[in-house]
């Protein structure tokens, strides 16, 4: 295209006006800084007056207005020619690269943050299973003094909440252990009706529209609820006058051309989760940090929530986007890749009561603090324990320990090796030890992305003397023992 000295245009490439919703006609005649961002228009104008200066050629980057209203970013290369009192430019849309590196870079964003908050998660499980378990047994002691066992019941509860918000990291940092079934996400809209109903208030209308023949998704069913759930607090507290709650599933199919303007989707059949309001909306701004952990725009709140939903999806092979405007609501849309296998009945749950035994356990924890405080819960259930704090000292006992090791209890992650490889060996010496494994988030040696493997018994930490008790008795009384 030709531009005059003064920076009227005088010419128009036909395909670039394409690009930006134009006819050539509609461009020629008019300033170029007409069409220039406000932003960016000092910037061009310090490049026309180079060139009327004398300046050969300059380069520059700016946003173009579109027909529609919307800018698209284009690198420039404007020549001064030499004939008449004009610039001869060259335009090269850099929109959907610049948006692409947008994307990657915000994926490593918040891979980064991901990998703290599983470190922070899994420091902190420790620590809490110390307090809630020490807080369990203070409790029993004070059991009749009504003060001193109000003050432990008050620790108890703190010890609770912050494990919940440490289960929140490990769902953002996506290194929660999923238990996935195939299910139809119609039923489980259907079936959490009515606590959706009681969250949201009667001044925030419910509309739920199910796709009819909906494809099968392999999630896990309780991660799924919860994504559900925060999606649909965060849209309370959005529309704080009241309002609606749309939420929709539907069949999608996603082409190559999506993929290519989505580096994270890959093409094929998906199921689309979409929870929309009415509420206040966000800025560009805000959008590009709700996933955050920890960023709220509340006064009261952890900042997990939408963090939490973040590392389901994605754990889940799933993806998600946020489409928001200020005064005009708010849409996430999720797609969970779809699957042809048949959908899994749900079992109902048997709840057993926590006994104890006489079978010898080697318990394998390099927290000498949270060791002392299972092997206590162990003892005073019956059995024998043998304690060790990392693989080689665990395998030292094991080969000097005259009677038969029934259960090995080991923390997945330890200093000088894997509870996964102490497991293989031990197996080797004795293969009729059983095996349970005790973390606060799933490992690589124990799982496929976040899925436990096949035949895997895992104890998440923080756990109390019930869990324990139960997750021992359990793996002890199993016929077969599969690592």
């Amino acid at each position: 295209m030709r531009i005059g000295y003064e920076g009227v245009l005088e010419s128009a490439d036909p395909a670039w006006a394409k690009v930006l919703g134009w006819t050539p006609a509609e461009l020629v005649g008019k300033h170029f800084l007409d069409f220039i961002h406000p932003e960016d228009q000092s910037t061009a104008a310090r490049e026309l007056q180079r060139l009327r200066e004398g300046e050969p050629s300059v380069r520059f980057e700016n946003r173009f207005r579109s027909s529609d209203g919307a800018y698209r970013t284009f690198s420039w290369v404007l020549v001064r020619l030499e004939d008449r009192p004009a610039f001869y430019a060259v335009a090269h849309d850099e929109t959907d690269r610049l948006r692409l590196e947008k994307q990657f870079h915000q994926a490593q964003k918040m891979e980064a943050m991901g990998r703290l908050a599983a470190g922070i998660a899994h420091d902190f499980n420790n620590l809490l299973g110390v307090i809630l378990g020490f807080s369990e047994l203070l409790r029993d002691r004070v059991a009749g003094d009504g003060t001193s066992q109000n003050y432990v019941e008050q620790i108890h509860k703190a010890g609770q909440s912050a494990a919940h918000l440490t289960r929140q990291l490990l769902a953002y940092s996506r290194r929660q252990a999923l238990v996935p079934q195939v299910l139809c996400l119609n039923t489980v809209l259907s079936n959490m009706r009515g606590i959706l109903r009681r969250l949201i208030g009667e001044d925030v209308e419910l509309l739920l529209f199910p796709a009819a023949n909906l494809g099968r998704v392999k999630v896990d069913r309780g991660q799924i609820e919860q994504v559900i759930l925060n999606l649909a607090a965060n849209a309370r507290e959005a529309m704080p006058q009241g309002g609606t709650l749309t939420i929709e599933t539907a069949n999608a199919t996603l082409d190559d051309s999506y993929s290519r303007s989505h580096p994270a989707v890959g093409p094929g059949s998906y199921v689309m989760l979409t929870v929309s309001d009415t509420g206040l909306g966000m800025d560009a701004t805000t959008q590009a940090r709700v996933f955050e952990p920890f960023f709220t725009t509340k006064q009261q709140g952890s900042g997990l929530g939408l963090a939490t939903v973040y590392g389901i999806v994605k754990q889940s092979g799933g993806f998600v986007w946020v489409y928001s405007e200020p005064g005009k609501g708010t849409t996430f849309k999720i797609y969970f890749p779809q699957t042809q296998e048949e959908l899994a009945g749900r079992a109902p749950e048997v709840v057993q009561p926590a006994k104890g035994g006489a079978e010898t356990i080697l318990l394998v924890e390099d927290s000498e603090s949270l060791r002392s405080l299972t092997q206590q819960f162990l003892k005073e259930a019956g059995y024998r324990v043998l304690e060790a704090g990392g693989p080689a000292e665990a395998l030292r006992i094991a080969q000097h320990n005259p009677d038969p090791i029934h259960l090995l209890v080991t923390d997945v992650v330890l200093p000088g090796g894997s509870g996964k490889q102490l497991a293989d060996q031990l197996t080797r010496l004795s293969p009729t030890t059983k095996v349970l494994y005790v973390s606060g988030f799933t490992d690589n040696v124990i799982s496929h992305h976040g899925v436990l493997n096949e035949g895997i018994r895992l104890l998440s930490k923080p756990f109390s003397r019930g869990d324990l008790l139960l997750s021992v008795r359990q793996a002890l009384d199993s016929p077969v023992d599969v690592q």
